[in-house]
């Protein structure tokens, strides 16, 4: 992440499945649109109070408007920074992305990202979860009804290769 780059959507709560062969279970973290990459960070050094706080903020949000483009207080660049230090979070810039799309489903909505780093293609689908089971793996059990279009073009817009 560049100095002069802003985060410009902050969802938390979003779990990551890997779209391929023999891949089971997802990882949840936080999905972040900065001005020029897409970021998944799952070990954050925010607080716990913090976190629990924010996904009931958020999930009433989603509710009432399904908007993803928000932010949340709490958190900025400099966390941000401090948490892609991890070799565990993920920073894809938006011209590694292949494709980008969304879908809705009955059970929540989709948005299935395809992108190319070191060499190496990797697929995902993320959705924002509402509910969750912690026993004996942590997996949601509901997820939200979003409209990813403006996630969607806010991408698109900005890479350059088409």
């Amino acid at each position: 992440m560049d100095d002069d780059e802003r985060i410009r959507a902050h969802l938390v709560s979003v779990w990551r499945e890997a779209r391929k062969r023999f891949s089971v279970g997802g990882r949840e973290g936080m999905l972040l649109l900065t001005d020029r990459h897409l970021c998944f960070v799952q070990k954050t050094e925010s607080k716990k109070r913090w976190w629990t706080v924010v996904v009931d903020r958020q999930a009433l949000k989603l509710m009432r408007s399904k908007d993803t483009m928000i932010l949340h207080d709490g958190y900025g660049e400099e966390d941000l920074r401090r948490d892609l230090e991890n070799t565990k979070n993920t920073e894809i810039a938006f011209d590694d992305i292949l494709d980008v799309e969304y879908s809705e489903k009955a059970w929540g909505s989709v948005l299935e990202l395809r992108y190319s780093k070191d060499g190496k293609d990797a697929k995902f689908r993320y959705m924002i979860a509402r509910d969750w089971v912690k026993y004996p793996l942590k997996e949601p059990t509901r997820y939200l009804k979003v409209d990813w279009g403006p996630f969607v073009e806010f991408i698109r817009e900005r890479r350059i290769t088409p």
